[in-house]
């Protein structure tokens, strides 16, 4: 491969099944604003199911927040046009960030309905889980609505398990990434009687 056809880390040309050439990259800040634009074509039940509640724009500090990530603790891709950052609109954003004062990271996830079913979604849970490997975290969770099987589905097949919620109508999902952490929840599990 010659070197100008290399793509800085975490940068990847995908074509997907529709025949749209994307590009998956770290966010940047000069996202703000096709992010905010790409927000108003999104449907209120895609809005729901990624902010548990209906809203209607993101705000400038909530968009700064998302573009803005620390690097130490907080990682975000996003799936977009192959233009450069502030001309490219933006189909779908992946997110991680590090729970303060644990090794654990919650993430979040928005795909596009114009994006949606062609596997995005899965590929960038991939890309978190791989992140959150780097960073040698133990697990990885995130609350989805009972309702959303599509991405209970996704999650399942992906190795995350379902934990209770103390809020009506959410799933808790965790991915325990750490080989001791799996051995532990192994060792604990109930034993049957011989």
């Amino acid at each position: 491969m010659s070197t100008r056809n290399r793509l800085p880390p975490w940068h990847e040309r995908i074509r997907l099944a529709n025949g749209r050439e994307i590009l998956i990259r770290p966010i940047r800040a000069d996202d703000a604003e096709p992010l905010r634009a790409s927000f108003a074509l999104l449907q209120p039940e895609e809005v729901r199911q990624r902010f548990l509640h209906v809203v209607k724009e993101l705000g400038p500090e909530t968009v700064r927040r998302l573009t803005q990530p620390q690097p130490r603790t907080e990682f975000a891709l996003v799936a977009a046009e192959p233009l450069p950052p502030g001309e490219a609109l933006v189909g779908a954003v992946a997110r991680a960030s590090i729970t303060p004062g644990t090794r654990d990271a919650e993430f979040a996830i928005l795909v596009s309905r114009y994006v949606g079913g062609m596997g995005l979604g899965r590929h960038l849970m991939r890309r978190l889980v791989r992140w959150a490997k780097g960073k040698r975290l133990d697990r990885l969770y995130g609350d989805v609505l009972e309702s959303n099987q599509p991405m209970l589905a996704l999650l399942h097949s992906l190795g995350f398990r379902r934990e209770a919620s103390e809020t009506r109508g959410l799933l808790r999902v965790t991915l325990d990434l750490a080989p001791a952490v799996e051995a532990r929840r192994e060792a604990d599990a109930p034993r049957p009687l011989a």
